[in-house]
């Protein structure tokens, strides 16, 4: 077998699962559960997994599956790759000029982290490792938390994601402050002060509104606020933020590129960092990052919002790194996400990742074909 990635064929797969309860943020409303899929194969018949950010606007995930056959695959299928890190540069150079011209440099950021996850896999598939073992990390274990907790009676998820094994647990806030107390109450009165809580306002709040509910929220011992501001404010402003915010604050899933994420762990803004690797930079972008991160002792929690197969990424990226910190799992409904989650238990808060090769398993085809949608024209 060739040490060089040749590539034969690759493809976008769309899928959409119907919801009986909508999550709300506070900048919109999620009717189902999306996700773009990207399957590579090489000359061996090697098989390699990865999945693209895709939630906002609800119409998105067919368009990004389409830019991915478009703009990326071929690119991919058009040489052999020395590893998937000088095909992701190669990506990001050749790609640069159409994201500016087409206005959607997010777009092909997070097709490009698509391809990046599943060329890793494909690599850790072939070497027959874990692909947390093969980048270095030195256990399988990762800390977890339940996130995605609506504002109506949010309680009642939490607890039912506790029995579950669940030892933290992330709250969505913006609705109001009477609302956003009582349910951070609500959770601290149920689990005590041993359980770990953390809010996210979605980047609802200006500065003035942040110190404030900060103050508000405080007594109930949150472990960081989460993007309260818009996430392209200028460092100087999130800086004079965080000596004014009674929570430690935490962002990263709407930053694009390491040296934003450099600029942001030198500004001293955030105590807790949170790239999305299906949103930029896959594994190749985010190992950097983390290592940056972790240097600065800072800690490194992985965003995710999507299927299984970004979740499983980002729990392979926050073994290979190591150090403190959780990863994040939607603790709403989403067969999408579910099918790997039946295999990976919660056991008080804790995931232990696949010995196997690479990502460790594989998408159950026979189950997703009933979620699958076309987005070819």
């Amino acid at each position: 077998m060739s040490a060089r990635l040749s590539v034969t064929r690759a493809q976008a797969l769309v899928f959409r699962a119907p919801i009986s309860e909508p999550v709300r943020t506070s900048f919109g409303t999620m009717l189902d559960r999306p996700a773009v899929l990207v399957r590579v194969e090489d000359v061996d018949g090697e098989v390699g997994w990865g999945e693209a950010w895709c939630n906002f606007p609800a119409v998105g995930a067919e368009h990004r599956a389409r830019m991915f056959d478009s703009c990326v695959a071929p690119i991919l299928t058009e040489r052999a790759w020395d590893s998937p890190s000088q095909l992701f540069e190669t990506l990001v150079a050749r790609l640069r000029v159409l994201g500016i011209q087409s206005g959607e440099p997010g777009t092909i950021a997070q097709i490009i982290a698509a391809t990046d996850i599943a060329m890793w896999d494909l690599t850790a598939r072939r070497q027959q490792k874990p692909l947390w073992r093969m980048l270095g990390g030195a256990g399988r274990e990762v800390n977890v938390y339940a996130s995605g907790l609506n504002p109506v009676e949010p309680e009642k998820l939490a607890a039912r994601k506790h029995d579950e094994g669940y030892r933290a647990f992330k709250i969505k806030v913006g609705f109001g402050a009477d609302r956003d107390v009582a349910n951070l109450r609500a959770l601290r009165d149920m689990f005590g002060p041993a359980a770990q809580l953390m809010v996210d306002a979605n980047q609802a709040w200006d500065v003035n509104t942040t110190v404030t509910m900060s103050r508000l929220l405080a007594p109930m011992d949150p472990v960081w606020l989460e993007e309260p501001l818009s996430a392209d404010n200028p460092l100087q402003t999130w800086q004079s933020l965080a000596r004014d915010c009674a929570i430690p604050l935490a962002a990263g899933e709407n930053m694009r590129g390491v040296p934003e994420f450099e600029a942001a762990g030198a500004s001293g803004a955030f105590a807790v960092m949170q790239p999305d690797l299906g949103k930029w930079g896959g594994f190749t972008g985010c190992l950097a990052v983390a290592k940056n991160v972790l240097a600065r002792h800072i800690l490194f929690c992985p965003h995710w919002l999507g299927g299984g197969i970004g979740l499983l990424a980002s729990m392979h990226l926050k073994a290979a790194v190591g150090g403190p910190g959780y990863v994040e799992v939607d603790a709403n409904p989403n067969p999408l996400r579910d099918m790997v989650m039946s295999a990976l238990p919660v056991r008080e808060g804790v995931v232990a990742l696949p010995d196997a090769p690479g990502l460790g398993l594989r998408p159950d085809m026979d189950v997703l074909k009933a979620f699958q949608v076309p987005h070819n024209y």
